[in-house]
């Protein structure tokens, strides 16, 4: 039987208007320090954002979160940060911040497969 992993994660959030504190889950990322992984998810719901503010610019939520992919990635496109290893790179990426792309809390769980695991978080905490 797989032994199982300790892993992180946190629910990536769009905040249109950051002094209201209100927001909308748009993905998941995951950290497995056990198996040197990292990953995330989202989808943009123009609808959803909508409701919480109609001027939002959409393709700018778009931007932010394709570069926080870039830089979960560890690809040279995600610059600096992005070069950092895995767990300073999600350190990085769900540190406090008060913009319009911010974390959660980080929440601990255990897994045997991190991928499937990102998959169901994406249903429960997004879909």
């Amino acid at each position: 039987m797989q032994k199982s992993k300790v892993f992180e994660y946190a629910i990536i959030r769009v905040v249109p208007r950051v002094e209201r504190e209100e927001f909308v889950n748009v993905g998941v990322i995951l950290f497995c320090k056990d198996l040197d992984y990292i990953s995330l998810k989202y989808v943009l719901s123009p609808e959803r954002l909508k409701s919480l503010w109609a001027q939002i610019d959409e393709k700018e939520m778009e931007e932010h979160l394709v570069a926080f992919s870039k830089i979960c990635e560890g690809k040279s496109a995600g610059g600096l940060i992005g070069s950092l290893p895995v767990a300073e790179r999600f350190r990085w990426l769900t540190a406090t911040r008060s913009t319009m792309v911010q974390c959660s809390k980080v929440h601990p769980g255990l897994c045997h497969n991190p991928e499937e695991t990102l998959e169901k978080l994406f249903a429960e905490m997004v879909e």
